[in-house]
Parts: C-alpha cells; sequence; structure tokens
C-alpha cells in the first residue's frame, strides 16, 4: 500500500519558511524574476503599477486590490499602496491551480462583454454564455471568470441602463437615422412623457416594400420586453413565399388613436399604402384602418363554414359528392377568404403574422429592456435576410429536378424561384395527369389572355391547373409572359447586404476598419487551426509564436518600469 506520507499534501505557490524561533509560515515568490517587484521601479500612472503588480501577485498565489485611503501625495509624487486579499492569516498564498479562483484573476474583458452581449442577442442568458466559453476555451479556469461574473455584469448592465431605456433605444435608433442611408424612425410621448411609440424601417425593409408591399399584415403581440409593450412587426412575402418583415414598431398601448399613429407614419414612409391590409378582428385597428383610409381585409372563414353548413343542411345536401369534393377546394375559390383586389389570397388568414410572431419570439425574452429587445429583433432580421439569401443562392446556383417533359415546366424553371416552381410543378402535374375541371377556362390566342373561375392567378399570381391542361391541350410552346408575376420571379430583389451596420455615437471614426480587422483575425485564426490540427509541431509551433506576440500586447498595455 502507499505510505500516506509519501501522498503530496496541498502546497501555496512559492517556497515555504518556517521560523525556527516563532514557528511563523511565510513564502517566498517563485514567480520570475522578470516580473518581481524592485525598490526603486517607477510607472507613469497609477494603473500601469497596478497592472504590474497584479501580475506578480498572481503568478505567486495571491491577490491584491487598491485601497484609496492610502493614496497620498509626497513631494510631487504620487504614491499607493496596494492591499493584499487573504482568507487566512497563516497562509493567503494560493495553490497554483486555484489562482483562477482569485478576484484579480477573474475578469470580464472585452471579448467576453462580446461574448455576452452576442449571445444575448439571440437570448442566450449569462449563465449559458459561460458554458459556451467554458466548452469553447477548454475549461472553467480558461474562461478567467465566473458564472456569478457573467451574471453580476448583465446584472450591472441592465442596473445601468435602468430608468434611461426608453431615451436610450429612441437615442440608439435616431443615431441610425442619422449614420445609415434610406433609415426611418419616428417616434411620439404620451402625456406622461412616456414612451408612446416607436416605427422603424432601414432601406431594405424599404426595397423589399416596393417588390413585396402590396398585401402587408400586420399583428400585435405581448411579451416582447419588461414593459408589456406592444410589438408590432408589418409582414410581406417574398418571392419564396415566405415571410419578410418591412418594418416594425413597438406601442405603448392598443388604442385606435396609437394604431392610427403608427398606420399613418408607415404610409408616410413607404409612400403609398398597400393594396390589402390583412390584421385580426381587434376593434381598435379595424377603426385606425379605416380612418387612416387603407383597404380593411378581415378574413373571417369561420362565417362562411356556419352558412355552408346551414345551406347544406336546409337543402339536405350534406351527401352530395360533389359538393364535398368541392368544399375541399374552398381555399382556393371561397369569396369569403378574400376581396377583390389582386393576390389578397396571399394572406387568407392572419397565421402569416401569428407566424411571424413566433419567429421573433424565438429571439426576443419577456424579461428584456427595450435595449436588449432591439437587439433580438436585429438579430432576428438578420436571420430572415440570411435565410433569403440562402434561398437565392438555391435558385440560382442550383438545378431543379423537373417531373416532366412539358416544356412550360422547363421553363418556369428559368423564371421563378425554387418555392414558387415547386407550386407550378404540383399544378402542372394534376394538369397532365388528373384534371378534372369544375371551372371555366377562357383563351384568346391572339394575345394570349387567359382566365378561370376558380380566380386563383388573382388571389395568388400564381397560375392553376386548369389553365395549365388548356395550354397543354392547345400545344402552347412559350410561358405566357402576361402572367409573369416580377413578385414571384428569381431576380425580384437585388441582392442586398445582410445587415446594415452604422458607426455608434462617440465610436472611433476607424470603427469599421477596426470591425473588420478583428473579424479578419479571427477567421484568419480559424483558418490556420484548421489546417495544422493534424501536425503537432506546426501547431506547436504557430501556439509560440502567439505567445510571443502577447508579450508585445503586454507592452501596449502596461509601459515597462524603469530602474533608478
Amino acid at each position: 500500500m502507499e505510505d500516506p506520507c509519501d501522498v503530496e499534501t496541498y502546497k501555496g505557490v512559492g517556497v515555504r519558511l518556517v521560523s525556527p524561533i516563532s514557528g511563523k509560515v511565510s513564502y517566498i515568490s517563485s514567480a520570475n524574476s522578470s516580473i518581481k517587484p524592485v525598490v526603486g521601479m517607477k510607472f507613469n500612472s497609477i494603473e500601469n503599477a497596478f497592472t504590474f503588480y497584479k501580475a506578480y501577485a498572481l503568478s505567486s498565489g495571491f491577490s491584491i486590490r487598491k485601497h484609496t485611503e492610502y493614496i497620498e501625495k509626497t513631494k510631487g509624487v504620487l504614491s499607493v499602496r496596494f492591499i493584499i486579499l487573504k482568507k487566512s492569516i497563516t497562509i493567503f498564498f494560493v495553490h497554483k491551480e486555484d489562482v483562477m479562483f482569485l478576484p484579480a484573476a477573474r475578469r470580464v474583458d472585452h471579448v467576453k462583454e462580446n461574448a455576452i452581449q452576442a449571445l444575448a442577442a439571440i437570448n442566450l442568458g449569462p449563465v449559458r454564455a459561460f458554458n459556451i466559453l467554458k466548452s469553447l476555451m477548454g475549461g472553467y479556469a480558461e474562461v478567467g471568470a465566473t458564472k456569478a461574473d457573467f451574471k453580476n455584469y448583465k446584472r450591472d448592465l441592465n442596473k445601468y441602463i435602468g430608468e434611461y431605456d426608453a431615451d436610450m433605444i429612441v437615442q440608439l435608433i435616431l443615431n441610425k437615422k442619422k449614420h445609415l442611408p434610406n433609415f426611418t424612425c419616428e417616434y411620439t410621448v404620451k402625456e406622461d412623457w412616456t414612451l408612446g411609440g416607436l416605427f422603424w424601417a432601414d432601406d431594405v425593409s424599404k426595397t423589399n416594400y416596393m417588390m413585396f408591399g402590396d398585401v402587408v399584415g400586420f399583428d400585435a403581440t405581448y411579451r416582447s420586453n419588461k414593459y408589456d409593450m406592444v410589438f408590432v412587426p408589418f409582414t410581406g412575402i417574398d418571392n419564396h413565399n415566405r415571410n419578410v418583415t418591412l418594418g416594425a414598431a413597438i406601442l405603448g398601448s392598443e388604442t385606435a388613436d396609437a394604431y392610427r399613429w403608427l398606420l399613418r407614419t408607415y404610409i408616410n414612409t413607404f409612400g403609398n399604402p398597400p393594396q390589402v391590409i390583412v390584421t385580426d378582428q381587434d376593434a381598435a385597428m379595424k377603426k385606425a384602418i379605416l380612418d387612416v383610409g387603407s383597404v380593411l381585409y378581415s378574413i373571417t372563414p369561420d362565417e362562411f363554414e356556419k352558412q355552408w353548413d346551414i345551406i347544406l343542411s336546409d337543402f339536405g345536401l350534406s351527401n352530395h359528392s360533389w359538393l364535398h369534393e368541392i368544399y375541399g377546394l374552398r381555399k382556393d375559390w371561397i369569396p369569403a377568404y378574400y376581396q377583390d383586389e389582386k393576390l389578397s389570397g396571399l394572406m387568407r388568414t392572419t397565421s402569416r403574422c401569428e407566424s411571424e410572431n413566433n419567429f421573433f419570439n424565438q429571439f426576443c425574452n419577456p424579461t428584456s429592456i427595450l435595449v436588449e429587445f432591439y437587439g433580438h429583433f436585429e438579430s432576428a432580421i438578420e436571420a430572415q435576410r440570411y435565410e433569403h439569401r440562402k434561398n437565392d443562392h438555391d435558385t440560382r446556383y442550383t438545378e431543379p429536378e423537373l417531373w416532366s417533359a412539358f416544356v412550360l415546366e422547363k421553363q418556369a424553371a428559368q423564371i421563378f424561384t425554387r418555392t414558387i416552381l415547386l407550386d407550378k410543378q404540383l399544378e402542372i402535374d394534376d394538369a397532365l395527369n388528373n384534371c378534372l375541371s369544375y371551372f371555366k377556362v377562357m383563351i384568346r390566342i391572339e394575345d394570349m389572355t387567359l382566365s378561370c373561375s376558380c380566380n386563383r392567378f388573382d388571389q395568388f399570381g400564381l397560375i392553376c391547373r386548369h389553365i395549365f391542361y388548356v395550354l397543354r391541350v392547345s400545344d402552347i410552346k412559350e410561358y405566357p409572359k402576361k402572367y409573369v408575376l416580377r413578385h414571384w420571379t428569381r431576380d425580384a430583389v437585388p441582392n442586398s447586404s445582410l445587415r446594415s451596420e452604422f458607426i455608434p455615437e462617440g465610436c472611433d471614426k476607424n470603427w469599421y476598419e477596426v470591425k473588420a480587422i478583428v473579424r479578419d483575425i479571427k477567421a484568419t485564426n480559424d483558418y490556420i487551426i484548421n489546417i495544422l490540427v493534424t501536425n503537432k509541431d506546426e501547431l506547436s509551433g504557430y501556439c509560440d509564436y502567439l505567445k510571443s506576440y502577447k508579450s508585445k500586447a503586454d507592452e501596449v498595455e502596461m509601459v515597462a518600469p524603469e530602474h533608478l
């Protein structure tokens, strides 16, 4: 068995000395002589002296802090004493593995602050941020801070913002208006000088509105911030049949006056109202929409369902096979779902708005302050625009699989986005294989004018299977250009940046360049690690190079001391 006396016991950093007379235990630091304090050293500031002495303390296994009451001026020279922090009077040199727990060894620095804020933008709190960094950096000791430090930083930041939260978000968005081209924001205050409403839309939203703003849905949702203010995103449908945000607002109340202000602001921003506004049955919204003069498109399919059941019951048609079949197609033809405006069928119900709210809720947090909420919003918009760019890429640079030899399908693949092509393929497939039309199709060959009593093109801007059937039997070889809506085409909008950037107020004029350099450093470092990870010797050489540069970085932060 192992002799207990031979087991290494807990030892502090440094050389342990015991006085033969008093028995007092002391330690002599084993830190490198290059970082040990020497009598007569001079520093050009207290901060530089503190940085130097803190590095020495940590390498020796103890922690220090400044104690301002000991600062005094002597013969025109500013001097200061540093107080040693210790939990025990007899031993305060901790084991090297415990140095990470010393207060001076823990710091939420610039990199950690950025990580906390970046992860908060996607609704991950400080504890999750800590756990992610711990995993990425290789352990608790490598983080250089504790979970409590992360939580305290977030708490102190929110506390600092405090009652100025509304002022800060207004100033933040006004600053964007100042620095970003074509960025619009408007706000209003209530009688008690609290924030009544705030609306914003950037240049990408405006570009999207020009193309996809004919039908717009908007709905209010709570639980987006700690004040239960109403978040109101305006939603359109892009050329991939996906939701696209066309501006957004937060409101302090759900009154008709608040919605009236918002709608007028929205129309003034974009220059013209949408053809159709889709919303829920909220009375205040209805009143505001009618007062402003836009078209109210309030969909009530339940009313149709009730009347349909009454008719079937009154006339004994409940088991009528044709009516049963046509009822299954009700979303394509029931007038109760639509009005006569073009493309009104794009938003048949407020489910589009509800899905938009659910999308934002993935990024938002009911306990968020307003400044945090706006960061969450920007993260959501960035994700949405990234997905749009990805869909554009897939449409432009990958080849779709064709389902048939029908020439119009091949042409459609060159005209429409991938999502809309799938719709065409489904309609063409039905036209070729099982089209039994209950609808009347009209075709005028001279000018290629087409119509169908199912009214699908008017409601969605998409040709129906019934028309495709007639085009096939009429041996039409060219896709009817009159029925190609730019809304659904591959190049409906030009490529745009995923996220507009601006220089925050008070930041250095080289802010853009600094951000670009930081991104370049991170990308380069990742690239090198990926290349060298299988070559231990080269990887070690790269690590040594980085460590050698670390001393240069220290010199930037701390001026080297001079000896007398």
